[in-house]
């Protein structure tokens, strides 16, 4: 049908795409988020590994994985196309006073905090997820995902590119946040104040936890 061809192509279609797969990679942070507090329980990583355990075993998880997996490509995607499509559209750059004027630095920006973004969840995945899958895959068991921390997080550098990923997520999430319900025509001028504050406070504070896990570790603030 031609409507799904245009989800995929046309700008319209493109934009609707990353607010829908925008808003669902923001509920998959709300539960990765959750799990990663866990750890400051500071209980030897048994409520962390509990709830780690299932989110790696439950088969509809395991299942919904395949889609979260689908959700970021398909986000990445098509956030790349519209970069590019935009980028090619203003081929002459608008005055620096012009644009500070109409928009946020980071709305201008999320090209660059895209691609940041994309690195981290390569340097993210590569720690954690694909080994332990790798592994229940291969051998039919899981990695000790809570002694693997304190192994990676002992290098300041990682840690440092951590923090440097999650100060991407909250600015990037600044801007995201908002742009969804704007794509997806739920903002009102009776409730866009309440959107503004809500989205605020979540692209500071999800992306705070995220960071406070690695930097918790290294500085030994949480027990093996």
């Amino acid at each position: 049908m031609k409507w799904i061809t245009d989800l995929f192509t046309s700008s319209l279609g493109r934009k609707l795409m990353m607010a829908l797969t925008g808003l669902f990679l923001i509920s998959f942070l709300v539960i990765h988020c959750t799990i990663n507090a866990m750890i400051f329980y500071n209980d030897g990583g048994q409520t962390f590994s509990h709830w780690g355990h299932f989110m790696g075993t439950n088969p509809i998880i395991r299942t919904l994985e395949i889609v979260l997996v689908a959700g970021f490509l398909i986000h990445i995607i098509q956030g790349l196309l519209l970069w590019k499509s935009n980028h090619a559209a203003r081929p002459v750059k608008y005055s620096v006073s012009q644009a500070r004027a109409n928009s946020t630095w980071y709305s201008r920006s999320m090209g660059l905090l895209g691609t940041l973004l994309l690195l981290f969840l390569v340097l993210h995945t590569s720690h954690f997820w694909i080994p332990n899958r790798t592994n229940q895959f291969m051998q039919g068991e899981e990695l000790p995902l809570y002694k693997m921390m304190f192994k990676i997080f002992s290098n300041p550098w990682i840690v440092l590119l951590y923090v440097i990923g999650c100060i991407s997520l909250a600015w990037h999430l600044m801007h995201g946040f908002a742009s969804a319900f704007q794509t997806l025509g739920l903002n009102h001028l009776k409730y866009n104040r309440l959107i503004s504050v809500v989205g605020t406070a979540f692209s500071i504070l999800v992306p705070l936890l995220f960071a406070l896990m690695p930097i918790a570790v290294y500085f030994g603030w949480i027990i093996l």
